[in-house]
């Protein structure tokens, strides 16, 4: 086993910092110039679409979901435990310039998604009054063969097993730990309470799952974005110093983590880059499921609602836990004000800063131990459980793409009895092959968006 975990370590290892940061990257920036940059020409167009037909009771759409609805699914599966953990680290190991470099990813990767969701509007298809939609349903337009099946499959069941079982089990783990840590509750109560809740929502079917969505995403927003302004006007006199310190570190990062100029600037770009892609899940092939199945005026108009889930993803919520780090460590009378080189990660040390209590201790500085503990438990447990909802369905699409409808519920019971396993046990082994399989179902959904050359030409006047 300690073997194998090695050898999947390895893997993913190469995947994360070499052949999938340049694959994505890539294909956002050739996005960005295919479809004359999307996401600056219709930026106040997506802004519209998104949230024009907005209500918490937006109720089934013959088969689908609304414009707002399949915001509120990518969305939930985009602000997950990554955008308080993932960008903790970050900064943590790449400085708080990661942070800039996270929004140059994020920007070019608002070109991939709209990319994707035009695709899975253009290639989805309906039986008896409902809609089916995704990345398996254009690999196979793609590549109309033997080859294009085989990738349908391939990517089919990689996300099965990354989101739809194993992803689960890692974001019940996350609200089985925080809530143990703030609460006192033993996780196995917590997991029967979230296996019991999320099994509810996913025998009710796609009309449930919207109808909870809509209502958990644009709360779980105003709790964390409330808590997180809260200690920026705690810490209001350094914001412009917070700032100041992010674009600083973007260039100059050895002046912080050490080293020579080279290897700092690799590891602050890095690690942006990296968090930024899986923060946002542009180009991974998760969220068009929800956009394909939106009952949107055009495939164009779809593509950009979808561009605004990544600004949401990143521009806002990722950036709040950044503002809520830097402005209370790294400004002022922070711990890490006067790190340099050799001793950042002295400093880090001494103050047992990690990134799975970094925010807790931010915001404790401005309030409580307690209150910290306490709020970044409740955002977690909202982040974790809507993306859990998310990825279930998206992996239920493509259940059923395989084993068809008769199968759907054996794999509910199934995604059911693996939440409450994730909060009552942590493999190493399980959590790295989630990522292995997350990071491998990018190959088959990039190849049929490269594939489709044909999107950039998708509404041309606009």
């Amino acid at each position: 086993m300690e073997n194998l975990l090695d050898t999947v370590n390895r893997i993913n290892s190469c995947l994360s910092d070499y052949v999938l940061m340049i694959l994505l990257v890539g294909a956002g920036i050739l996005f960005s110039i295919r479809t004359r940059f999307v996401q600056v020409r219709c930026f106040k167009e997506g802004w519209r679409n998104a949230f024009g037909d907005f209500t918490l009771h937006g109720g089934a759409r013959k088969g689908g979901l609304s414009s707002f609805q399949a915001l509120s699914t990518a969305v939930a599966a985009q602000v997950g435990t990554g955008n308080i953990v993932g960008a903790s680290g970050a900064i943590l190991t790449g400085g708080p310039g990661a942070i800039f470099w996270m929004w140059i990813i994020a920007f070019f990767g608002m070109a991939t998604i709209y990319t994707e969701a035009v695709l899975a509007q253009e290639t989805r298809i309906e039986k008896d009054g409902t809609l089916f939609g995704g990345p398996v349903y254009y690999i196979k337009q793609a590549f109309p063969n033997l080859f294009g099946k085989c990738l349908a499959v391939f990517f089919a069941a990689a996300i099965i097993i990354s989101l739809g079982f194993m992803g689960c089990m890692v974001q019940a783990n996350s609200i089985a730990e925080t809530c143990s840590t703030a609460f006192s509750i033993p996780p196995w109560s917590a997991g029967l309470v979230i296996a019991l809740l999320a099994g509810a929502v996913f025998l009710g079917g796609v009309s449930r799952l919207a109808g909870v969505i809509e209502k958990i995403v644009p709360f779980m927003a105003i709790i964390y974005l409330a808590g997180g302004m809260f200690v920026l006007f705690s810490r209001i006199q350094y914001l412009p110093d917070t700032f100041a310190v992010i674009f600083k570190y973007a260039f100059l990062p050895e002046a912080l983590i050490g080293g020579t100029f080279g290897h700092a600037l690799k590891t602050a770009v890095s690690q942006g880059v990296k968090r930024g892609l899986f923060s946002n899940e542009a180009g991974m092939g998760s969220t068009p499921h929800a956009h394909a199945i939106a009952r949107a005026a055009s495939p164009h108009a779809q593509g950009t609602v979808a561009m605004i889930g990544v600004f949401i993803d990143t521009a806002v919520v990722l950036t709040m836990t950044a503002l809520i780090v830097i402005s209370t460590l790294y400004t002022g009378d922070g711990p890490l004000t006067a790190a340099t080189g050799e001793s950042y990660s002295q400093l880090l040390a001494n103050a047992g800063l990690t990134q799975t209590n970094l925010v807790q201790y931010a915001v404790a500085s401005v309030s409580s131990t307690s209150f910290g503990n306490i709020f970044v438990a409740v955002c977690l447990l909202f982040f974790a459980f809507s993306t859990i909802l998310s990825w279930n369905f998206f992996g239920k699409i493509n259940f059923h793409y395989l084993f068809g409808k008769r199968s759907i519920p054996v794999y509910s019971i199934l995604a059911i009895l693996f939440i409450f396993i994730g909060t009552t046990m942590k493999s190493d082994l399980v959590w790295s092959l989630q990522d292995m399989f997350n990071q491998l179902m990018v190959f088959p959904n990039l190849l049929a968006l490269l594939f489709f050359r044909s999107v950039s030409n998708t509404h041309p006047s606009r």
